[in-house]
Order: C-alpha cells, then structure tokens, then sequence
C-alpha cells in the first residue's frame, strides 16, 4: 500500500513537473514568434488626454523595436471602462494591450458592478509616466489663487461646478480630493475626456477643473486658462512659480496622474516580459525623456511586478480615500 502511494505521488509530481516545463516552453516559443502582426494599444479616453500622448509618442519606437506597428485605438466612455473591457475580453495573446491611467484603480471606487477586475483579469507590462494635476480655473471667472477659489466656493456652497475626464477618471479623483481637502461643495460635471472638459473650463461653463498638466501647458501659457496650483508635492519646472496645493494651505495634498501600460490577464510571461523590455529600452530614450518632460509628464518605467503592486497599492488608498470623501459605488 504504501509503495503504491509513493509509486502514485512521484508519479504525479513528474506529470506536474513535465506540464509546466512544456507551458514555459510554449510561452517561450510564443515570446519568439512574437509580434507576427501589428499590436493594437486600446485607450479608454478621447485624443488629448495624458494615456494617448504618452502613447502616441512612445508607439513609433516601440513599433519599430518590435518589427510591428502599434495601433492607438482610442474607445472613451464610463471614465474608461468601455475600453478597458474590451481588453480585458481580448485573447491573452499579446495582441490587445491596454494603456490605463489613474481610473484604472478609482473605476472600482466609483462602480459597485464593473465589468472586469484590475488584478484579476489585467497584468502590468510597464508604468509608462507620471505627472502632476494643474488645479486650473478660466481667467475670466476673476480667481487668482487657491484661497480665492475656495472662499468664493464656500461664498455659493453647491453653485460652483468642476469638469472631468468621466466619472471614475483620475482628474475626477483629483477634484473630489481636492473638494475634501478643502471641505467645499462643488457639482461633478464629467465629460468624454480631458480636452472637453478643458474646454468648458476655458468657457466658464465649468469653475474650475483638475487637469493634467501635460494637457494644459499651452492653454495656460496663452492665456485661456490660469493654473492656480498643482496637486504634486514639489513645483513643476515649466512653472516655477505656481505654487502646490500643499503650499497653499493644505499640507499634505498630493495626487498625482500616471500612466501604464497593460496586458490581459494570462498572457505568456515571455510576451510580458518581451513587452516590458522594449517599453523600458524606449522610456529611457535621452529623446523620449525630454519631450516627455516639455509636456510636463516624466517618464517611469517599471518591471510587470512593480507595477503590479503599484496598482494593488492605489486600490487600497483609493477605496480609503472614497470612503473618507463619501463616494458611495453606484
């Protein structure tokens, strides 16, 4: 009896042993013949937005690194949910990447019932950026500073209204900490994506808006829209001389845009890891870097582990933050 039980476990722990060097092997195999085709990178925003400038203009590289061309294929809607789930119920080929940004982990905060899971069905290829938010208002609504907003806010409670990206979006986030921080009420009014929502806000339609800086450089440096401050913990070099949030009398605040770029969960560690490598090759590019930086966003590239746990992080704080700021899923 006993010699069959251990005839049986050595048996099944070859068996075990003899599957999973044959999965590595086939990921192996798929990372060498990979891509065969061209690569399709879906954005859940409209053009204009943080995720499809860096995007745009890290594709032609990767593209040519690669031997394929990547495709942008921008599906806004829900704050970025529609595109999201495309991908999420795309083959874990390789094929369908996603490039996400702050709603990726404020999406569940914001829907009691989303369609796919940020850690279950998706798996980090790199981090792509960072930037700071610009709290930014019409030069025609008179403010100059963030005291000035937020006395004229606590002036007309409810009658100011902020734009965003969409609901669940990180420049939604961003106002909604910011309404915390600051203990004013203002309306959420959200839009398809961050150039519509800027637009409203250079309109006066809007009050004010939370928006990333990288999309608001030239709007602010003609004149059409006045950044009071930005939400980082340190000044922006483009503008040295706007103050942070923190430094205007909210010790503290910090909420920062980044963006990423993922994979459907599943997919061959070797397409992955294939994925990241060239990624990472192209975000330390000396060029890449310094246009990055003229548009106010940094580069920062991340192994899939790292960003992994990045992501599992902002779950975690947003859920924290939802709850302190009373946004209940819906």
């Amino acid at each position: 009896m006993l010699s069959r039980l251990i005839f049986y476990c050595v048996c099944t722990i070859t068996l075990t042993a003899a599957c999973n060097i044959a999965f590595a092997q086939r990921s192996v195999d798929a990372a060498r013949d990979y891509p065969a085709r061209p690569i399709r990178v879906v954005i859940g925003f409209t053009p204009g937005g943080q995720p499809d400038i860096v995007m745009r203009l890290i594709a032609p590289k990767l593209g040519e690194s690669l031997s394929q061309p990547l495709v942008v294929d921008n599906r806004p809607g829900a704050g970025g949910v529609v595109g999201t789930k495309i991908v999420a119920e795309a083959p874990p080929d390789g094929y369908t990447l996603l490039t996400a940004s702050s709603s990726h982990t404020i999406s569940p905060a914001i829907y009691a019932k989303l369609p796919y899971q940020p850690l279950k069905d998706f798996v980090g290829v790199s981090m792509t950026s960072n930037a700071t938010y610009v709290l930014a208002t019409s030069a025609a609504l008179g403010v100059k500073n963030v005291k000035e907003l937020v006395a004229m806010a606590k002036a007309k409670p409810g009658q100011l209204n902020f734009s965003s990206a969409g609901t669940g979006s990180g420049t939604h986030f961003a106002g909604e900490v910011f309404k915390q921080a600051t203990q004013i009420e203002a309306l959420h009014v959200p839009y398809k994506g961050v150039p519509e929502a800027l637009n409203d806000a250079i309109g006066g339609r809007v009050q004010f808006t939370m928006a990333p800086l990288g999309s608001s450089i030239g709007l602010m440096r003609d004149g059409r829209l006045r950044g009071l401050a930005v939400s980082s913990i340190k000044r922006t070099g483009l503008f040295p001389d706007m103050p942070t949030i923190a430094e205007s009398g909210y010790p503290g605040f910090r909420w920062d845009s980044w963006g990423g770029l993922f994979a459907p969960a599943k997919t061959p560690r070797a397409i992955i890891n294939k994925l990241n490598r060239e990624v990472v090759r192209v975000l330390n590019d000396p060029d890449i870097q310094q246009r990055l930086t003229g548009m106010g966003m940094v580069a920062a590239p991340t192994t899939p582990e790292q960003l992994d746990k990045f992501v599992a992080e902002q779950l975690a704080l947003v859920m924290q933050l939802a709850k302190k700021a009373g946004i209940q899923p819906r």
